[in-house]
């Protein structure tokens, strides 16, 4: 974190002074979230999931309602929601068809969970199949079972150990992705990994992002079954591929024999068909969760024809009881009902070019901001997804983007607008579109966004 107020133009003591008097606002406009965090001593964390812990004020907001692009708190404060589950609703709160169709299976059909096909199930994968150009598809609940099935199964048909994955990278829980190159050049295990159940860097390799040479350098080992990437680094602050860059991934996977897996689990916002589609790429499976379900639990991995050939042909791999791949909730008819509305009536091709544009005005408006206030910052934008960094030019790996963190200036930023009515990613400074959002509310998130640049650089 940079703490030399000429490099950065801010006034540390003063950021300081700042953050103390928003957090005690914070906590001034929520007393009920206030009292039912400090209430809930038989939740680990005090929370149901530890991840809403990260936030900027001490304590996180409870939710009371939401739909499309707002959100309403407990105390009755209501929010532009530009966070949206972190991806997770990225169709929007309570999309209409989504509820209908979750109804539906619900309270007409019956049958939340049967361990049995539905019929809908076969439309949800010819429509993956359509936007993301892979012909086998298979469900799951989470992403990151997603990845891990994938990495089972490369794993499987390669009689390869190692995955490969990019510094910082995110594929969710996967224990194999919990690697970053260190300062000295060397793989690690992430800090902060908890309970690893082997050293990682006996399981996995490790690349920058954009880097190439290094990419080339790991996979030279001949040990490595499949990369696991996105197509551009998301949870670390987005880290866009360099002109070349993802061209030359996938001629040096075939080269090495590697498979290539790209997780569109956040990359899904560059287009109806992510980043595959709209960049043209070809992997070998592809893995996505989050958004495609709109709200409901769903994740999903596509498989190239060659790749399911593979596998459906080799008689020794139990695919269909104790082998390690499955789940007895996963294709549920509900995961597949919402799923299928989703894609259908949600987030649509129409829907997404309507978000980007509104993503655009966004990233447009901030960089005017940045520019305005003469910050050494940077914004970046992936689809309906936008980001602005504290760094210009935008880091190009993972490990450059993490040094370049600045937690207390982003807490700053982050409850300043939570205190306005403007919910941010709490994990970084994402901002996502979703179609219920209008240029409207990015007008309102870049009013205060200035006025905070505005007090802080007084």
């Amino acid at each position: 974190m940079s703490t030399d107020f000429e490099a950065d133009g801010v006034d540390r003591a003063r950021l300081q002074r700042l953050l103390e008097r928003e957090r005690a606002t914070f906590a001034e406009r929520n007393p009920r979230s206030a009292a039912a965090y400090a209430g809930a001593a038989h939740l680990f964390g005090k929370v149901p999931m530890t991840w809403m812990n990260k936030n900027a004020a001490g304590f996180p907001v409870y939710v009371d309602r939401a739909h499309g692009a707002r959100l309403t708190d407990i105390d009755g404060n209501e929010y532009l929601d530009f966070c949206l589950g972190d991806t997770g609703a990225m169709a929007g709160h309570s999309p209409a068809p989504v509820v209908a169709a979750v109804t539906r299976r619900l309270a007409e059909l019956g049958g939340a969970t049967t361990m049995l096909p539905t019929e809908e199930a076969a439309t949800v994968g010819a429509e993956l199949s359509r936007r993301f150009g892979l012909p086998a598809w298979s469900f799951t609940l989470t992403a990151t079972d997603a990845n891990r099935w994938a990495i089972r199964l490369l794993r499987a048909v390669t009689g390869r150990d190692r995955i490969l994955v990019n510094s910082y990278c995110y594929h969710g829980s996967v224990d194999e992705s919990l690697i970053v190159v260190g300062p000295d050049g060397r793989p690690r295990s992430r800090p902060g990994n908890v309970g690893a159940p082997y050293d990682v860097t006996s399981t996995s390799r490790v690349a920058e992002f954009n880097d190439l040479d290094g990419l080339a350098r790991e996979l030279a080992h001949g040990d490595v079954a499949a990369v696991l990437m996105e197509p551009a680094l998301t949870n670390i602050g987005i880290v866009l591929p360099e002109p070349g860059y993802l061209d030359g991934v996938r001629a040096l996977t075939r080269q090495h024999g590697t498979y290539l897996i790209n997780d569109e689990t956040h990359t899904f916002s560059a287009g109806p068909g992510g980043a595959t589609a709209a960049w043209g790429l070809t992997p070998d499976v592809v893995t996505i969760g989050k958004a495609i379900g709109g709200g409901i639990p769903v994740g999903a991995y596509g498989l190239s024809a060659e790749l399911a050939a593979a596998l459906a042909g080799r008689a020794d791999l139990d695919l269909v009881d104790m082998g390690g791949v499955g789940g007895t909730l996963a294709g549920n008819p509900v995961s597949i009902a919402a799923t299928r509305a989703t894609l259908e009536q949600v987030l649509t091709d129409e829907a997404f070019a309507g978000m980007i544009e509104v993503a655009t005005a966004f990233a447009t408006g901030v960089r005017a901001i940045i520019e305005q206030y003469a910050l050494p910052w940077s914004v970046s934008q992936l689809g309906a997804r936008v980001e602005y960094r504290f760094a210009a030019p935008a880091p190009r790996t993972g490990t450059e983007s993490a040094q370049r963190a600045d937690p207390v200036l982003e807490d700053y930023l982050h409850v300043y607008l939570s205190n306005r009515g403007i919910l941010m990613t709490p994990f970084h400074n994402m901002a996502l579109m979703c179609p219920q959002t209008t240029v409207t509310d990015v007008a309102r998130h870049h009013e205060v966004f200035a006025a905070a640049l505005g007090e802080l650089l007084a």
